[in-house]
């Protein structure tokens, strides 16, 4: 009974990982700013040591291969602390993973390319735009595009969610999952369930989920729980009261894979708004893909690769494989991953191939809009030779801050000729993204900076499959409870265009 006391509740509300991290990191950025001052005040040659370290950065990103806004917000950041931006560039400007996290990830990926080979059978019957955007991913993936798949699109968490219960029912070798969020209630109950009844009968169940974006939702003993009933487990990049680049990087891929035949991606995670049994921020519109067949191969060995660079298990992914001739082709399905470890921008590029490719139209979902000039001029190119397109919105932000960061973005774009709805009836969440009825994607990734280049990320791109126009007409649906952006409603005071200056300027650093 006292510890259902309210003075008790309250006391453990507030003393849990997230408070005491954010109170422990608070007064290390105290305790550095007093030490910098401390060693800086009345040493003439030591500030000009600092000045002279700040030139030399600015100019070495000037010259660097890098994201023109990370460079800008970054200079904007050594010209306003000259002194210290220097020294802050160096301790947090790498955006790359921390050098041991890099070689782990790294090693199990090329021990594993053999598998994850080119099938230029399934490729063949593809016209040069689509062929183009298979061959990147195959090469810069590496993920090869398959046939012998079905998919299956579901336009909300709440439609996909009985279906995922049916197919891990059906589960008898494997259970793979991978989330950003797991928080225990309704659906994270329905679902273990199963995990625990499949473990016990000898499934193979593993579970990779983000320790940050877990952070509120499950008890400190989690991990121990799930071991026990032999369900084995990572938390991905554990979450530690230091003040560090490294919590950049999390693990934003929603993937399950059962028996190697059948997986699922898209936005939804293993939490109660997203299948709308618990309401936040309004209805919560999101997006989720099945796919059956050949194809799920691609989300095996990611999954596989991401655990085995923490938790070794097996070099032969050979068992692992999926059943032959589980489904009938459905145009190309390509499931394809993006990580920090490399320098390559997989998911911009494929966003980027699509608006250039595009001929007639081209429908985004996205929570967020917080993009580089080479996006943007894309958008804005695209609709200026007459393609149709629109970007679809939240109307009911999670985070204010955020959604004042992505309304910065609309003007330019409106004058362009881009369309963009706000979601009325509260907030969207779904990455989608289809063109002229005959490519798509769905998967994880917004249209931010961190999605972009600082999380690890997974899609599907889908060419000639019946499910772009499944798409296509959920958007036209949602663009009906959608309100229209106008160059009318975009006007701000002069301190509102200062504040949207600031965040679009420090927006890669946040």
């Amino acid at each position: 009974m006292f510890f259902r006391s309210p003075i008790v509740k309250f006391f453990n509300r507030i003393v849990n990982r997230v408070t005491v991290t954010v109170v422990l990191v608070a007064l290390q950025i105290i305790w550095l700013a007093w030490a910098f001052w401390a060693f800086t005040a009345g040493r003439v040659w030591i500030n000009g040591l600092l000045n002279a370290l700040s030139l030399f950065i600015i100019l070495y990103l000037v010259r660097k291969d890098e994201n023109s806004a990370y460079k800008v917000g970054w200079i904007a950041l050594i010209g306003f602390l000259p002194l210290l931006g220097g020294a802050l560039y160096l301790a947090f400007g790498n955006k790359r993973p921390a050098k041991r996290l890099r070689l782990k990830m790294q090693a199990v990926d090329d021990a594993h390319k053999k598998d994850l080979a080119p099938q230029p059978e399934n490729t063949a019957g593809l016209d040069a735009r689509a062929l183009g955007q298979c061959r990147y991913l195959e090469r810069y993936g590496p993920y090869p595009a398959w046939q012998n798949t079905r998919t299956q699109y579901f336009a909300c968490g709440e439609a996909m969610y009985p279906q995922l219960l049916a197919d891990l029912e059906k589960a008898e070798k494997t259970i793979f999952l991978e989330f950003f969020i797991v928080s225990a209630g309704q659906m994270w109950d329905g679902v273990e369930q199963i995990l625990r009844r499949k473990a016990a009968q000898g499934v193979d169940v593993r579970l990779i989920y983000d320790d940050f974006g877990s952070l509120l939702g499950l008890p400190s003993d989690f991990v121990i729980r799930m071991e026990r009933a032999h369900i084995r487990c990572i938390p991905f990049n554990p979450v530690v009261p230091l003040l560090s680049l490294v919590m950049n990087h999390r693990d934003h891929r929603k993937i399950v894979v059962i028996d190697g035949t059948v997986a699922y991606t898209g936005g939804v995670n293993l939490a109660d708004e997203y299948i709308n049994v618990r309401s936040r921020f309004g209805y919560w519109k999101d997006a989720a893909l099945r796919v059956e067949g050949d194809a799920a191969w691609n989300f095996t060995v990611m999954f596989l690769n991401f655990w085995n660079a923490f938790r070794a298990a097996e070099t032969d992914y050979a068992p692992f494989r999926p059943r032959a001739g589980a489904a009938q082709t459905d145009g190309v399905v390509q499931p394809y991953a993006d990580s920090p470890v490399d320098e390559e921008p997989v998911a911009e590029t494929v966003y980027l191939n699509i608006l250039a490719q595009a001929q007639q139209y081209v429908y985004i979902y996205t929570p967020y809009l917080a993009v580089g000039e080479e996006m943007m001029d894309a958008l804005k190119n695209a609709a200026k030779r007459g393609v149709d397109v629109r970007l679809v919105l939240p109307g009911i932000p999670d985070k204010k801050l955020v959604f004042r960061l992505s309304r910065s973005y609309y003007l330019p774009l409106l004058r362009a000729g881009v369309r963009i709805f706000e979601f009325t009836p509260g907030f969207l969440h779904a990455k989608c993204w289809v063109s002229d009825d005959c490519t798509a994607v769905v998967g994880s990734i917004n249209m931010d900076y961190r999605s972009l280049f600082l999380h690890f990320e997974c899609g599907v791109l889908l060419q000639g499959s019946s499910q772009a126009a499944v798409l296509r007409d959920d958007v036209l649906a949602a663009l009906k409870k959608c309100r229209e952006v106008q160059v009318s409603d975009c006007h701000t005071s002069i301190p509102g265009t200062l504040l949207d200056s600031v965040l679009r300027l420090l927006s890669p650093l946040m």
